[in-house]
């Protein structure tokens, strides 16, 4: 349609009538944009330094759940702000002080990967070790947080070894592996009690090849003792024994070991060619 065919009479009042529909549906859309700027304005924004305060105010009382809002609220309205980053490792800090170990673990995780450059990038990664540390079980049951909670003590050992948290780590993870250890030993009991000797072998060797610092070394030696003399292979015995003698003479284990090769005629005799051997030389090159 032409400007001049527009001009006619009952082209005027189509043209007129979609000239107002169109000029409705503005008004529609801004009275839509009004009730949203209308909205936004009753959300005002809450400074990051105010809400970084009255979290901190919170913990102070113990009001956690109060101080773990105010910091949300600071990564939902300025999620790039130093005080950002500041909430985020004090809410994975108040997760774990209160047991969510889960959420603890999550968030310093985040931290970590956003900020690892970071001053408090040590701290985190200490958080989250701590966090599988705390949910260690006993030696009876399953032990997959015993090996992330060493793998994430061995974590600060590679990134921040001249952090305060080095030592710790390095204890908590002979801690670990002395866990480790004893769930070995405690499933080698279990099947030396049924005879099963060979399979009772495989986790007593675990124990002597994997874990020569914990204090289950000398137990697990004394137990291949027992079941390689059930066994018939008394060569292997003998070695056990020797190495037991070597390096615990003192030990009551040794000397349990010693009288049941006595009562067998044979005495503690080491083979160097015995994996106990290799085993042991091997550790103390280590």
């Amino acid at each position: 349609m032409t400007f001049s065919d527009a001009t006619k009479p009952g082209l005027r009042i189509v043209a007129a009538s979609l000239l107002i529909a169109s000029i409705g549906a503005s008004l529609g859309a801004c009275s839509n944009f009004g009730d949203r700027t209308k909205i936004l304005e009753e959300e005002p924004t809450i400074p990051a330094d105010v809400l970084y305060n009255e979290g901190l105010a919170a913990m102070k009382e113990g009001e956690t759940t109060k101080a773990k809002e105010k910091f949300a609220e600071i990564d939902k309205q300025h999620p790039y702000s130093d005080y950002a980053r500041r909430s985020m490792i004090l809410s994975a800090y108040l997760n774990y002080k209160r047991g969510n170990y889960t959420d603890a673990v999550t968030e310093a995780k985040r931290f970590v990967t956003l900020f690892p450059a970071s001053d408090d990038a040590a701290y985190a990664q200490y958080i989250i070790a701590e966090s599988y540390y705390r949910q260690i079980p006993d030696v009876t049951r399953d032990q997959e947080m015993t090996q992330r909670a060493i793998l994430a003590y061995g974590q600060i050992l590679s990134k921040y070894p001249d952090s305060e948290y080095a030592d710790d780590a390095r204890r908590k993870i002979e801690v670990g592996r002395d866990q480790l250890a004893g769930k070995e030993m405690q499933t080698g009991r279990y099947y030396q009690e049924r005879g099963e000797y060979l399979a009772a072998v495989n986790r007593f060797k675990s124990v002597v090849e994997a874990y020569q610092t914990t204090r289950h070394v000398e137990e697990a030696l004394h137990r291949l003792v027992e079941c390689y003399l059930a066994l018939g292979l008394v060569d292997q015995a003998q070695t056990a024994a020797a190495v037991l003698g070597h390096n615990f003479p003192d030990s009551p284990w040794y000397k349990d070991s010693y009288r049941l090769l006595a009562g067998k005629g044979v005495e503690p005799s080491e083979s160097k060619g015995s994996w106990i051997s290799r085993a042991f030389r091997s550790g103390q090159a280590s």
